[in-house]
C-alpha cells in the first residue's frame, strides 16, 4: 500500500545501517526519499536497491559535519520538491568503529577527539539538518522530524560521550517540539532496539572470541531487530492520525510495534524491552520466573536505568 504517495522525505545517513533501513521502507510506501551520506557507491546501492523496490530515491552526497553541504541539500529539495517536504529523520552517525575501538576504556583513557567522532555528526549535524527542515515544514505548516537516539541517552552505555550525546539528542527532540506545535510540525525521539547494522554485525557477531569487552553485546545483537523495522515504525507513525499526541516524546520501536501491530520483515516479533519477562531473562538467578510472567506486564521506561541490563 503506497500510504505516502506524494511525499517528500530525507534520510540523512542513508547509505547502509538504520539509514539504509528506512529509506527502503519510506520509498517502499510511495515516498520520494533524499538518502545523505559521504560516499558516491554506497549511496548509489541504497538507491539501486529501492528503484529495484519500484520506489524513487535521490542520492546526494552530503557530508553532515559540511554546513555548506547541508545547505545546498535543501535548496535543491526547493528547487525539485517545490519546497515541499514531510520527513526529515536524523540518522547519520560517524561513532560505531571509534566506540567498539575503544570498548572498556574510561573516558580519560580516550583520546578527547572521541567526543567530536560521536557528536559532530551525530549531534551537531542533526541539528543543522532540523533547523532547515523546519523552514520548508513550518511554511507549509506540516512535518515530521524523526532524531534517531538509543536508550543510552537514559542510562549508561559504551562511554561518557555517547550517552550525553543520545540524550543531546533526546532534549532537542523534545525541546524543538514545544516550539514547531503550533506550526504543526511533530517532532520525535526513536530509540531503536539492538539493530543488526551491518557494522554491528561485523564487529560484534562475527568475532570468535568467547570472552573480551564486545561478547556480551552478542546474545542481545544475535536477536536483535532488522534495520528495516525502524522504517516500518516510521512509516506507521507519520500517518497517525493522532500524530501530535506524540510530538516531543521518545518512542522506542517496540513500543510502536506494539501499537501499530508491527512485525519485523522477517516475520519475528519485536523485542519489547520494558516488559517485566524481557528484564527477567537478563538476570541470570531471575531468568526462571520468565516462564510464568505473562508478556503483557510492563515496567516504567525510568525502571530500565535500575536494572542491569545489557543493551
Amino acid at each position: 500500500m503506497m500510504s505516502l504517495s506524494g511525499w517528500v522525505c530525507v534520510v540523512t545517513g542513508a547509505s547502509r545501517g538504520i539509514g539504509r533501513g528506512i529509506a527502503l521502507q519510506l520509498s517502499e510506501a510511495g515516498a520520494t526519499v533524499y538518502i545523505t551520506g559521504r560516499q558516491e557507491k554506497t549511496l548509489k546501492d541504497t538507491a539501486a536497491e529501492v528503484n529495484e523496490r519500484g520506489g524513487t530515491c535521490v542520492p546526494v552526497i552530503c557530508d553532515s559535519t559540511n554546513d555548506k553541504d547541508i545547505e545546498e541539500l535543501f535548496e535543491q529539495i526547493k528547487r525539485e520538491q517545490n519546497g515541499r517536504l514531510d520527513i526529515l529523520v536524523n540518522n547519520a552517525y560517524a561513532g560505531v568503529q571509534a566506540i567498539f575501538d575503544s570498548m572498556g576504556k574510561k573516558f580519560w583513557e580516550m583520546d578527547p577527539f572521541m567526543w567530536d567522532s560521536i557528536n559532530n555528526t551525530g549531534l551537531r549535524g542533526h541539528y543543522f539538518f532540523s533547523v532547515y527542515a523546519s523552514r520548508l515544514m513550518v511554511a507549509h505548516g506540516r512535518g515530521l522530524i524523526v532524531t534517531i537516539s538509543s536508550m543510552g541517552g537514559l542510562q549508561y552505555l559504551f562511554n561518557v560521550p555517547y550517552g550525553v550525546g543520545k540524550a543531546a539528542c533526546d532534549r532537542l527532540a523534545a525541546d524543538m517540539a514545544v516550539e514547531l506545535k503550533s506550526r504543526g510540525v511533530a517532532s520525535v525521539s526513536l530509540w531503536p532496539g539492538a539493530v543488526q547494522t551491518e557494522l554491528v554485525s561485523q564487529i560484534v557477531l562475527e568475532q570468535n572470541t568467547p570472552q573480551g569487552p564486545n561478547s556480551k553485546y552478542q546474545a542481545l545483537f544475535a536477536n536483535g531487530e532488522t534495520t528495516e523495522l525502524s522504517g516500518k515504525c516510521i512509516v506507521n507513525l507519520a500517518k497517525d492520525k493522532s500524530l501530535m499526541s506524540q510530538t516531543g516524546k521518545v518512542l522506542m520501536t517496540c513500543d510502536l510495534a506494539r501499537r501499530y501491530g508491527i512485525r519485523d520483515i522477517d516475520g519475528r516479533s519485536v523485542t519489547d524491552y520494558t516488559s517485566f519477562k524481557f528484564l527477567l531473562t537478563q538476570v541470570p538467578y531471575l531468568s526462571w520466573l520468565s516462564a510464568v510472567v505473562p508478556a503483557f506486564l510492563r515496567v516504567p521506561r525510568f525502571v530500565l536505568t535500575l536494572a542491569n541490563s545489557r543493551f
